[in-house]
């Protein structure tokens, strides 16, 4: 039986013969719970049932039985299993795990039946290899043991394979509160014929868990103590990973289906001669299973987390992500001699071998290839020099550790996660300073939020600093690198420090270094700067943070601080230049598409359009264009299908100087409307090359290419952009429009999102009353926050109106049936009391919280019986609250005795809530519901006795 068919097997055992209803996979990004990086349990989903939050109109709040397969990683935060991935044969970063859940329905009798009906009788394990184990109790917390499971197990295994164990084995609570009980786990022995109970929960590999079912009956309270729930929830997980490797009978899980087709990936991709052979410990001494496992288990989790829409980036879970690619990479190239781009080569297995049960897979596999490849470029770029410096520093090292300051080193300029550097030095029975580690790190994050907080000092070089450096002989800097993706090697040839040109530079203050020639690219053109570090070349110590760059007469300034690690900068010295590529990186996907996205404006919206300016950076561009009219919603959508076609169908990007007169009589050259360019003119060309364009300049085919003037840095080919859509569309003014766009993993995130809200959106037109009250506020606040395309915000906004239009009707319709209500009321009253004329009423009525509609009842009654004071008490259940309100007329008998605010006051204690008023009219406002009855024999006694 292959993975496929287990998991199938599981999914119809429960759907079929036990009438669960199947329900897919949430997305291993749980984006709408902000307490988790990723999905790491099959209850993550269910937790607003378990928590009694769940939407009572939504899909959810109808599941009694519910069974899948949920995507899960445990990667950083609580649940971590990454440092652990390779060095054993059942740690994984990435994993399914098979669930079944009862929400208030069966509980345990039927949990364990069928637990154990599916395992011998389905999968046909071997009963005498089954041991389980129940909650034994515990006194001290006032926890009884949970007999029930133990006498349901002493139906099909005997006592000393039915075994108890504590609080930490065998009790399960989602948090310090919230819904807990106790678990019953299922262990299976691969051992055969010996008795296996010692074994249990010992931390073998040979008799391994393999079940926990759950048996939710308590909730924790604030104050630690445990209260029954009044319903009873059930909740299993099964790894699908280790139940495979006991029905293919295979010693681990790394040797099940699940792997096998991946390790045969990975030696075709990287080459490498011997298969994987299964060996951990000693008998693996160069580490190339372990590379291996490394490998297959990081590939499924970087392809399930970006095709849900995730991306490697520099902090939460990106950051997770990075350190896992990372990780993957460096074992791919140091144990397995893998080529670079080794690794987005394995997308395509993962896919082939999960992408029928889970198909959001086959959504974007290129996507998914895009990022993993640019990513590891990026990493490439330093992996090999960072290598190379680790074995200098272990070899300086002392005690066998490695100082807190390499570590630092080697994760500042070579963007080695800590972990990996860890795993590095325990290879070579090395340790790493880890607590100086995380020092430093908190040092350098503190003086980054100073210099934050400190005025910034705007460095620039007027005319008397450049006649300064033109009267020293020092030439312009050339920056003709700034368009190659490599570091380059350079002469600190002026130090600035706002006011002087000094020889050496002074620590701790922001100073402005000249170089001979540069690989930064300095803000201009609209383009953002780039930042990096300039390091010694004899050493390698970083010497310089560059944290700005600009250009003053052809001279380019790299400001910033000298580094942590550096005493003295001088003119003179050697450096290396490191620019920021992973910052870069998005930087030239977005100033291509500006390029791209003036082309599609011109065909979408006409030949009268012309550029006013733009700003690119990291995280978006802006882009202004001469235009008279608001873009409309399908204009969007044309211009966002036009750039994104251009992606996909990978379009080279050229650029070259040319002659200025030449380049001008390029046919649909788009320039910047009052721009003056420098002669030669670098001409970028989006899919056709420069020089073709200056041989046949009038070809009328050009103008359906972008064809620009431009000096910033670009993509080579378009395909890198991945994806593309504009956000927001507003006016600048009279006649000026401007468009603010996204592309690669934020254009792929806006996109996710996209339908996460219009689903959300068009649910609200389902609910009702203050569900639908307190969905509307929701769902203002998240138009105001969220990343969407503009079309798409466009369409929220319209159904947005629906659902307020809708909320509108409900509530002239609900106050109609209140009028009728309380004139219905109102008539019945006012003919008894004109009879009985009494000095006290206390009534109960069901007019909600509409405060004026009870008063004004008050009122007319009281004209058929105006001696009576009278108080009206109206509970409204869907706001969680009760209002009192009553009047006690003035000049009457009763007033002599009862005013209305004392009256109100002291009913709404019973009520929980305040109250008050005047004498003659009072109201107030409790929360208690339950004491409803209590509080009207209050009112009627207080009344009456005075």
């Amino acid at each position: 039986m292959d993975v496929n068919q287990i998991r199938k097997t599981f999914i119809e055992f429960f759907r079929e013969k036990c009438e669960h209803t199947f329900v897919p996979s949430s997305a291993v990004i749980p984006h709408e719970d902000p307490t988790l990086l990723f999905a790491n349990a099959g209850m993550n989903q269910f937790k607003p049932i378990f928590l009694g939050q769940v939407n009572p109109k939504s899909e959810q709040a109808k599941l009694k039985r519910a069974v899948n397969s949920q995507k899960c990683i445990r990667a950083g935060g609580k649940h971590n299993d990454l440092d652990d991935v390779g060095k054993d044969t059942y740690h994984h970063t990435f994993f399914e795990m098979l669930g079944n859940w009862s929400f208030g329905n069966y509980f345990k009798k039927e949990a364990i039946s069928w637990a154990w009906e599916l395992l011998t009788e389905v999968y046909k394990l071997d009963k005498q290899r089954l041991y389980v184990t129940y909650f034994r109790g515990d006194p001290e917390k006032g926890l009884e043991a949970d007999i029930e499971a133990k006498n349901l197990w002493l139906q099909y295994l005997p006592e000393e394979r039915v075994l108890p164990f504590g609080m930490k084995e065998n009790f399960w609570e989602m948090g310090d509160q919230g819904p807990c009980g106790p678990c019953s786990e299922i262990h299976y022995d691969k051992v055969d014929g010996r008795d296996g109970a010692s074994f249990v929960n010992a931390d073998d590999p040979t008799l391994i868990e393999i079940w926990n079912l759950v048996f939710i009956q308590y909730n924790r309270e604030a104050d630690k103590s445990l209260r029954p729930l009044p319903q009873k929830h059930v909740d299993t997980g099964m790894g699908l990973e280790r139940l495979t490797s006991i029905i293919q009978k295979v010693p681990t899980n790394y040797d099940t289906d699940v792997f096998m087709p991946i390790f045969a990936a990975i030696q075709e991709v990287t080459g490498y001669p011997e298969p994987y052979g299964g060996k951990v410990g000693a008998e693996d001494s160069q580490q190339v299973d372990m590379a291996y496992r490394v490998i297959a288990d990081h590939i499924r989790t970087l392809t399930f987390s970006i095709a849900d829409g995730a991306a490697p980036s520099v902090d939460g879970r990106g950051q997770v992500l990075r350190r896992i690619l990372r990780r993957a990479v460096r074992y791919g190239k140091q144990k397995l001699n893998a080529p670079a781009g080794f690794f987005s080569k394995l997308v395509d297995v993962v896919i082939t071998n999960f992408g029928e049960f889970f198909p959001e897979l086959r959504k974007k596999p290129e996507h998914i290839k895009m990022v993993l490849t640019r990513e590891e470029d990026m990493f490439n770029k330093t992996l090999e020099k960072g290598i190379v410096e680790f074995e200098k520093m272990i070899k300086k090292s002392v005690n066998n550790t490695l100082s807190a300051e390499n570590a630092y080193f080697l994760s500042t300029c070579y963007g080695f996660p800590i972990d990996l550097t860890t795993i590095m030095a325990e290879e070579k029975n090395y340790k790493v300073d880890i607590k100086g580690y995380e020092g430093l790190c908190e040092a350098q994050s503190e003086i980054d939020r100073k210099r934050q907080k400190e005025k910034k000092v705007e460095l620039s070089l007027g005319a008397e600093a450049n006649a300064w450096l033109k009267s020293h002989d020092i030439k312009p800097t050339d920056d003709s690198f700034k368009y190659q993706q490599h570091e380059i090697q350079s002469q600190v040839k002026a130090i600035w420090n706002g006011k002087e040109f000094v020889d050496t530079a002074p620590k701790g203050t922001l100073i402005g270094v000249i170089l001979e020639n540069s690989n930064f690219y300095a803000e201009q053109g609209g383009q953002i700067y780039d930042i990096g570090q300039l390091s010694f070349i004899d050493d390698q110590k970083t010497a310089f943070d560059v944290k700005d760059c600009k250009v003053f007469g052809g001279y380019v300034l790299h400001i910033g601080y000298l580094s942590y690690e550096c005493d003295s900068l001088k003119v003179g010295d050697r450096v290396e230049l490191t620019v920021d590529y992973t910052r870069r990186s998005p930087i030239m996907s977005n100033h291509t598409s500006t390029h791209m996205v003036n082309f599609a404006l011109k065909s979408v919206l006409g030949d009268g359009i012309d550029q006013r300016g733009s700003f690119v950076d990291a995280q978006r561009f802006r882009f202004d264009f001469s235009f008279g009219r608001a873009i409309t919603k399908d204009e969007l959508i044309k211009i966002d299908q036009i750039v994104n076609d251009q992606i996909f169908k990978q379009l080279n990007v050229y650029a070259k100087e040319v002659a200025l007169t030449s380049a001008k009589k390029i046919n649909g050259l788009r320039a910047v409307f009052g721009e003056v360019y420098p002669d030669p003119v670098r001409v970028v060309s989006v899919g056709v090359p420069v020089d073709q364009l200056i041989e046949n300049p009038t070809n009328p085919e050009w103008a359906n290419y972008s064809i620009e003037f431009c000096g910033g840095t670009h993509l080579s080919n378009t395909k890198q952009a991945e994806l593309f859509t504009i956000t927001s569309e507003e006016t600048l003014g009279a006649g000026v429009r401007r468009i603010v766009a996204v592309t690669g993993s934020e254009a792929a995130a806006a996109m996710e999102l996209n339908k996460e809200l219009e689903v959300r959106f068009n649910g609200a037109l389902k609910l009702s009353g203050s569900e639908l009250a307190k969905e509307i506020v929701c769902l203002l606040d998240l138009l105001k926050v969220v990343t969407v395309s503009a079309s798409v915000r466009m369409n929220l906004v319209e159904t947005l109106k629906e659902v307020q239009a809708l909320q509108r009707k409900q509530v002239k319709e609900q106050e109609a049936v209140l009028a009728q209500q309380a004139q219905t009321y109102l008539e019945k009253t006012s003919e008894e009391l004109a009879k009985s004329q009494p000095k006290v009423f206390v009534d109960l009525v069901n007019f909600n919280s509409n405060t004026p509609l009870i008063t004004e009842t008050i009122k007319k009654i009281q004209t058929k019986s105006p001696n009576t004071a009278i108080m009206l008490i109206s509970p409204d259940e869907e706001k969680g609250k009760v209002t009192c309100i009553g009047i006690v007329p003035k000049d009457s008998e009763i007033s002599k005795t009862l005013t209305a605010n004392a009256w109100v006051v002291k009913v709404t204690e019973v009520l929980g809530g305040k109250g008050g008023g005047k004498v003659d009219v009072a109201q107030g406002v409790g929360s208690k519901l339950d004491k409803i009855d209590e509080a009207i024999l209050v009112s009627r006694d207080f009344a009456n006795a005075n």
